[in-house]
This record gives structure tokens, C-alpha cells and sequence, in this order.
């Protein structure tokens, strides 16, 4: 089964190796290629592609705010020179992050799994856990691990019934970051995964035996989603 793609990438000869390489792969059609992502974003709009090679520094808007403009992303390749955005590439899960200049049988890799993505994503959805940065390295939580997660001013702290991990984040980042996995915002310091609450009571939450605050604002709501789950 052939898949249909498109290339974002500002230099001509980058875009040109790709095209050859899904031409020679024989599984991918390329649509179009745009020389920046404002020019992509229409086409995207109108015929999201089965996958998308996006370059990250570009004129204008960047690649990674080419993906927070798109309603529904495709499944993406990343493809830079540089490696400081690993960790960035990780947050908008994308299936692989090419570093150029790259070879064939490299770029070949990152195509096989994208493929086998539909099957790993039946048995492990990416809504599942979270990646945060812990101490210069990436640390994988699963969503049923975290009991909840604290904010520390210009730090984050997720609460695991084995340990705490402490990230350079703010909790609104987060709390865009969880949606989707049974998490709320109780409080503007405190969001709770709600398969792991114990009790409610008047302001507050028993999570593991430990006392959450729950504000005015959000007493409402938190009945209302813990009587759903």
C-alpha cells in the first residue's frame, strides 16, 4: 500500500534527497513540497497526507508551530541538522527525528516504523504516558503511575507511588500536555489523576492517602468527572 506524503523543508537539495529516497522506496508518493510552513499549512488542511517530513528551522513560523496550527497532524519525520530539539520532538510524539545530512538505509528505518506505528499504537497509545526531562535526560512516566502532579514555582513535580520527578516546566504546559488522560486541574497549584483518588471531601482530595486541595472554582467539576470514571 502506497502512502502519500509531503515535504516541508526550506533548502531545495534537502527536499530534493527526499523525494528520491520515497521514489526509491517504492511505498511513498510524495504530494507536494513546500518551501515553508505557511505554504504548507492550506494543502495540509485540505489533503492531510499519510505522513509528513517536516523540517524544524525555517522562515517564519517553525515546524513545531506548523504542528500546533494543525487541527489533526499527520504522522510525522522530523528532519534537521541540529540535535537540541530530541526532547521537543518527543512532546509532539512524532514516529522519528532524522538528523541530516542522513542515508538511505537511515531514512529507510525511520519509514518501517512508521508503518508498524498503527500496531504498537493498538497496544500502547501514546496518550498513555508522558516523557519529561529529570536531570538532563528523558524520563518516561505512564499515565497509571502518576498519583499526581505539583507545582513548584518554575518546576513541576510529578508524584509516583515509588518516587518524585522534578522538571523545568510550568503547570499550565502540563496541564495541556495531560489532556486526554483522565488528569484534572484541581487546583491552580494541582493536577490529579482521577483514577487514583481515594476520597472526596469538603475542598479536597485523599489521592494515596494524601490530602490534595480542591478550589471553589473547580469543586463542581471534580464531582462531576469523578462520578464518570
Amino acid at each position: 500500500m502506497m502512502l502519500s506524503g509531503v515535504i516541508v523543508e526550506d533548502l531545495q537539495p534537502a527536499a530534493d534527497i527526499l523525494r528520491r529516497y520515497c521514489q526509491r522506496s517504492g511505498i511513498i508518493e510524495v504530494q507536494g513540497h513546500f518551501l515553508n510552513a505557511e505554504a504548507a499549512l492550506e494543502h495540509l488542511a485540505a489533503r492531510p497526507p499519510d505522513l509528513l517530513f517536516l523540517d524544524i528551522e525555517m522562515p517564519g513560523i517553525s515546524g513545531f508551530e506548523l504542528l500546533d496550527r494543525l487541527q489533526q497532524a499527520p504522522q510525522v519525520i522530523l528532519t534537521t541538522s541540529k540535535t537540541e530539539y530530541a526532547f521537543d520532538a518527543f512532546q509532539y510524539h512524532v514516529a522519528d527525528y532524522l538528523r541530516k545530512p542522513f542515508t538511505y538505509e537511515r531514512f529507510l528505518q525511520s519509514v518501517q516504523k512508521l508503518r508498524l506505528a498503527p500496531r504498537e499504537a493498538d497496544s500502547a497509545p501514546e496518550t498513555e504516558r508522558i516523557f519529561i526531562k529529570v536531570d538532563g535526560r528523558l524520563q518516561k512516566l505512564e499515565r497509571d503511575e502518576i498519583l499526581y502532579i505539583e507545582s513548584m514555582g518554575d518546576y513541576v513535580r510529578f508524584i509516583t507511588p515509588e518516587k518524585k520527578y522534578i522538571t523545568h516546566n510550568t503547570i499550565k504546559n502540563i496541564e495541556a500536555r495531560v489532556q486526554g488522560m483522565n488528569f484534572m486541574k484541581v487546583h491552580r497549584s494541582y493536577i490529579v489523576n482521577l483514577s487514583s483518588v481515594d476520597d472526596l471531601r469538603d475542598g479536597e482530595l485523599i489521592v494515596r492517602g494524601i490530602t490534595i486541595p480542591v478550589s471553589k472554582t473547580h469543586r463542581t467539576r471534580v464531582r462531576e468527572r469523578l462520578k464518570a470514571v
